[in-house]
């Protein structure tokens, strides 16, 4: 029989995706109020995978990456998720959001998102959030499956977060 034992603490990031400067750095400031002290932050670029967000939020769209200093226990998702839907909504303009923010959380083995929306690959955490492995590692690198986004897969995504995994790895030696 294992025994339980505490999980390993997790890098907690956000991934965001707006068309206005302006608003990102207004979240920002919001999900360091939430969440603490940003350790990193990708730097932005072009977002072109779909045009879904593009009558909400405008175009065109960019692509950020936010991760924080203070790691978390991945049991905190669900409700991670929920401050992340109210900051989005508290952002929004005329019922429309200006921003989408999608939290998640690294470790040395996976990267996993949060989701209001059920699918197959899903796993529901409670409160009507859904978690997804989106990214495995193995044979040295983040790696992509059936169902991960297409923005995911791509090699600069992998990148920044193969560079925020050493710093976790730095970070858990140094707790």
């Amino acid at each position: 029989m294992g025994r339980v034992r505490p999980c390993d603490p997790s890098l907690l990031f956000v991934g965001t995706l707006y068309s206005d400067e302006g608003i990102l750095n207004k979240s920002k400031n919001i999900l360091e109020q939430n969440f603490g002290d940003i350790l990193l932050s990708s730097q932005p670029a072009s977002w072109q995978y779909s045009d879904y967000y593009k009558d909400e939020i405008g175009w065109p769209l960019f692509r950020q990456f936010i991760f924080f200093k203070t790691l978390i226990d991945p049991g905190f998702l669900a409700d991670i998720k929920l401050k992340t839907n109210t900051i989005e909504d508290e952002l929004s303009s005329d019922g429309k959001r200006r921003i989408n923010l999608d939290p998640g959380y690294l470790t040395l083995f996976n990267i996993v998102l949060a989701s209001t929306k059920n699918y197959v690959h899903r796993i529901y955490l409670g409160k009507g959030i859904y978690a997804e492995v989106t990214l495995i590692f193995k044979d040295g690198t983040y790696n992509p499956h059936l169902f991960t986004y297409r923005d995911y897969q791509d090699k600069t995504c992998i990148d920044i977060f193969m560079n925020a995994r050493e710093l976790l790895k730095k970070m858990q030696v140094n707790s």
